[in-house]
């Protein structure tokens, strides 16, 4: 009863979101949200004390309905979707997406007022989605050109990682219910079936490759997390927490053949414009203001204290990511220890780049549905307040300590609490062997 009500409460809140969207009226967009994501705690609670196996079906069934209700969203909150569209649309023609950014002479039979003309950054910017994402938009883009396919279709993509995430679950032994974790959460359904977001991909594809190394399928998480990596190239951290490269066990070097294989055969039909296969991504890095490094809001606040260069910044975020991949390559056995080391090196890359879109934060969801660090959720779960001043390089500084900062407090007090039990144990141990 008490998962019926809280569905219910949550279904309301995607109504009121959706009719704020429908409205523009990004504010209210953002309280609907944040009430979601409120809802989402309670419920979380009561799954991570245990519910009854009857709750699963409450559960998968109100994360059809949130996905149906946000699939009804217009393009408002962002509009990459466009850009989706336009690039499977170059493809199908036969051409390198590559090759000429939108506004090119070579592209005008290929325009239209409904597409071409609400591309962003289409008069200067090459497309900067990697190979497997273009595949995907030339594959979406074959049952329609329209914006309510491609969301189906991605939203049909998730629905591949949920099952996998449900194996992953079951495989570890964990309560298949906690895919409440990722299937209520607010952020996925908004990014994916609302704005249409091809992070949907990256979900599918890192739940798939975490399905098959906690399966013992090392091949096959290799290939699945290279193609996560040819989405958007941040799962490329977790190479450390699925691979194990022991003289003992050649099985994870065939991971390391099979991830190498996929990335080289995804970029083969693509290396006709050289250098160009990467696309906007060093002028995106330049216009984000991370070449700079005041696109860095950590870095950018201390610099506001303490002038910190952006190679300073760079030299910690890469020896403290270091660490990590060292402390996942030496993890203990299980799929447990590999799961959250995959949780930890995604938190940390993640919160080091403090992306300045809500959508960059949808993976984390996944990885922490199957390695729940309950601080964590904090950014995932304030990340819409990024909607609150968009402005392309820039985070406001009272977001920014919002979700960042918040996000600190509550992983310091975790910590803490959790070495004074520690200490407590320790001391009640000494006094029992005394």
């Amino acid at each position: 009863m008490r998962f019926l009500l809280l569905a219910l409460l949550l279904l309301a809140g995607g109504v009121f979101g959706l009719l704020a969207q429908l409205d523009h009226d990004v504010g209210h967009f953002i309280i609907a949200a944040l009430l979601q994501g409120g809802i989402w705690a309670v419920a979380a609670a009561l799954v991570a004390r245990g519910a009854g196996r009857r709750s699963l079906v409450v559960i998968l069934a109100t994360a059809v309905l949130l996905r149906l209700i946000a699939l009804a969203a217009p393009v408002y909150l962002s509009d990459d979707i466009y850009r989706y569209i336009w690039d499977g649309r170059v493809q199908a023609a036969g051409i390198n997406p590559y090759r000429y950014i939108p506004t090119d002479t070579h592209l005008a039979p290929l325009r239209d007022q409904t597409v071409f003309s609400n591309i962003n950054r289409n008069n200067y910017a090459p497309t900067i989605y990697p190979p497997v994402a273009q595949m995907l938009f030339f594959a979406a883009t074959r049952f329609g050109e329209t914006v309510p396919v491609v969301k189906l279709v991605l939203v049909a993509v998730e629905a591949i990682g949920i099952a996998a995430l449900l194996r992953v679950l079951r495989t570890v032994g964990a309560p298949r219910q906690n895919i409440l974790f990722y299937a209520w959460h607010p952020l996925p359904v908004w990014e994916i079936a609302g704005s249409g977001h091809i992070d949907a991909a990256v979900v599918a594809f890192v739940a798939l490759a975490l399905a098959a190394a906690v399966t013992g399928r090392r091949s096959w998480s290799g290939a699945a997390l290279a193609a996560a990596t040819l989405v958007k190239f941040f799962p490329v951290v977790l190479v450390p927490a699925l691979w194990r490269p022991t003289k003992s066990n050649m099985g994870d070097w065939r991971w390391m053949a099979a991830f190498i294989a996929v990335v080289i055969a995804a970029y083969l039909p693509y290396l006709g414009v050289g250098s160009r296969v990467l696309g906007f991504l060093p002028g995106y890095l330049t216009e984000e203001k991370l070449a700079s490094g005041s696109g860095f809001w950590g870095l950018d606040v201390i610099s506001r204290v303490i002038p910190m260069p952006v190679t300073a910044y760079l030299v910690v975020a890469a020896t403290v990511m270091t660490a990590l991949a060292v402390g996942a390559l030496r993890r203990g056995e299980g799929p447990d220890a590999a799961l959250a080391w995959a949780a930890t090196l995604g938190i940390a890359a993640t919160l080091f780049a403090s992306p300045h879109y809500a959508w960059y934060f949808v993976w984390l969801v996944a990885l922490l549905c199957v390695a729940p660090w309950w601080p964590a959720f904090w950014p995932t779960l304030t990340a819409v307040l990024f909607y609150w001043e968009p402005k392309t390089g820039h985070i406001p500084l009272w977001v920014g300590f919002l979700i960042y900062g918040g996000f600190a407090i509550f992983a310091g007090a975790d910590i803490a609490g959790r070495y004074s039990r520690a200490a407590r144990s320790g001391e009640r141990h000494g006094r029992c062997t005394s």
